[in-house]
């Protein structure tokens, strides 16, 4: 597909975009080709529905309204180019906790033509260090919470900007005296917006690159044609927005809705209903795992606000849709997503809904079931799932955009099945990837945080199935000599591990063993690890 003129002084982001005969089949919805994604979702909006209303709201009770939210997002727009420099096209990261404030730094950059990294306030210096590397950040804003993290990461040339403090470079203080007004760049709608990173099975993360067109393209899809808000709904939830569920979910979404979105860090199923009740939320998004935690909560808690409830990350039982529709007289809308596409592309709501499936394709999207060499196997056999629509995978500068893109479809990585009425239904993950209460773990990643230990002197890890989690996270350890097997050892390994790595990847269960199940050749047998199998005896404190 032949690319737009780019509004980008800093060309990075293109440069390193895949060949153009690498890229998936993309649907055009007709977006016209100067198009920044913050002026839509952010200017557009308040135009269309009224500077007044509602936008976001806060853990501390405070309402920002559109206009009101627009005038900051300018302010900080423009300290990002008065003061800090930043030209379009520039690389800028963005991390804290869910608050209106980082939704607020992410719209700035998007009217400033720059690009958003988005990452995890729980991530670690070494995390960090690797994203900034790949995408060669030059700027950071940083809310005051976190800040020690990434300035122990140690990225050279990086300019850290905090948020939310006292001090006298904050961003919030640098934004007071500047204009309520900030003209958008005029991006073109193939320009790079922003770039999420998640972790292959061999935990070296990759880059996903999104148009500004994507942002607008999956609000159009799955939000305009399967969740349907209204202007009156308030959108809540427990995903970050360094995940693209939650930034979709809590940002986008309504915003383009005209709708507004409770943002507070995530507190646990039972702060997650005391929410519900108190902001009287009607959108609720959050993986399975909640549902299920949540179930026996509910009868101590109003959620009679509730009118939508998304479910993604992992797959929902057909259990938890049953048991949660009788206990709320509400239908859960299942999906799939991923962070290559952005959002989800799998899904049905009502009275399409059919309880352990996932769904049909999201109007806009085509999804079907493939062998390992590409071909469509018949309906009822399971494959490989294979999608595209008007998102699609396009890596940062990475060779397995090979694997994931292959004559024009975006392979997942998920077992599935479908039917003969056309529904998906998920059977498993393809690789190594464990997904846990709606976070991907690579395996290999935790592996080698456990390694840098010098107790430990070979790592192997896997998911085992977990009635509440999906899948939890088991670390198979060899000691060194002399190294006890004990409950000791285990607590100094996980206390090690969390501080290398964000502590939701960390081994919930550690296995000892005297040896790993390896082949004649030494290759690790992990399918032996998973079935409970061991290469001698083991001993699980």
């Amino acid at each position: 597909m032949e690319l737009t003129p780019s509004a980008h002084a800093d060309t990075f982001a293109r440069d390193h975009l895949p060949p153009a005969d690498r890229w998936p089949h993309l649907t055009d919805l007709g977006y016209p080709d100067r198009l920044n994604c913050g002026a839509e979702l952010l200017d557009a909006s308040a135009e269309r529905w009224g500077p007044g209303r509602p936008a976001f709201r806060d853990a501390a009770g405070a309402v920002w309204t559109y206009g009101e939210l627009r005038e900051r997002v300018n302010r900080i727009a423009h300290v990002l180019t008065d003061d800090l420099g930043v030209l379009p096209g520039h690389r800028v990261l963005l991390r804290g906790p869910t608050t209106p404030l980082l939704a607020a730094c992410w719209l700035a950059v998007m009217k400033a033509g720059a690009v958003a990294v988005t990452v995890l306030a729980t991530q670690r210096p070494k995390e960090l260090a690797t994203i900034c590397g790949l995408a060669r950040v030059g700027h950071a804003l940083c809310d005051a919470r976190v800040l020690d993290d990434l300035v122990a990461a140690g990225v050279p040339g990086l300019r850290i900007t905090p948020y939310g403090g006292d001090g006298p470079e904050d961003l919030v203080r640098r934004a007071e005296g500047k204009p309520a007004a900030y003209e958008a760049v005029a991006t073109a709608s193939d320009d790079v917006a922003l770039i999420a990173f998640t972790s292959g099975t061999t935990g070296r993360p990759k880059g996903c690159m999104h148009f500004h067109r994507d942002v607008l393209a999956i609000a159009d899809t799955f939000s305009a044609r399967v969740l349907r808000p209204t202007p009156d709904d308030v959108f809540a939830g427990s995903p970050p927005l360094g995940f693209t569920f939650g930034l979709g979910g809590l940002v986008i979404f309504p915003l383009r809705a005209g709708a507004s979105a409770y943002l507070a860090d995530w507190g646990g199923p039972g702060q997650l209903l005391r929410d519900i009740a108190r902001h009287r939320v009607s959108v609720l998004f959050t993986a399975p795992t909640a549902y299920r935690v949540m179930l026996p909560k509910l009868a101590a808690h109003d959620v009679s606000s509730l009118r939508r409830c998304v479910s993604a990350g992992e797959n929902l039982p057909a259990a938890t849709w049953r048991e949660w529709e009788k206990a709320t007289g509400l239908r859960i809308i299942n999906g799939i997503g991923a962070t290559e596409l952005l959002h989800i592309f799998i899904s049905a709501a009502d009275e399409r809904v059919r309880p352990g499936t996932t769904g049909l394709p999201v109007p806009g999207f085509e999804a079907r079931v493939v062998d390992a060499d590409g071909r469509p196997v018949p309906d009822g056999t399971p494959g490989l799932l294979a999608v595209r629509g008007p998102t699609g995978c396009r890596y940062l500068a990475d060779e397995r955009q090979r694997e994931y893109v292959r004559d024009g479809w975006n392979l997942t990585g998920d077992t599935y099945v479908r039917d003969a009425d056309g529904y998906f239904s998920y059977v498993a993950r393809a690789d190594d990837m464990i997904i846990s209460a709606g976070y991907n773990v690579a395996g290999p990643e935790v592996e080698d945080a456990l390694l840098r230990h010098p107790d430990v002197a070979e790592a192997a890890v896997v998911g085992r199935p977990d009635a509440e989690r999906g899948q939890v996270v088991v670390a198979h350890l060899v000691l060194r000599q002399g190294v006890p097997r004990d409950p000791e050892t285990v607590a100094v390994l996980r206390e090690f591990t969390k501080a290398a790595i964000a502590p939701y990847k960390c081994p919930r269960e550690i296995v000892f063993h005297d040896a790993l199940p390896r082949t004649a050749t030494g290759k690790l047998q992990r399918f032996r690890l998973r079935a409970g199998g061991t290469g001698g005896p083991d001993r699980t404190p």
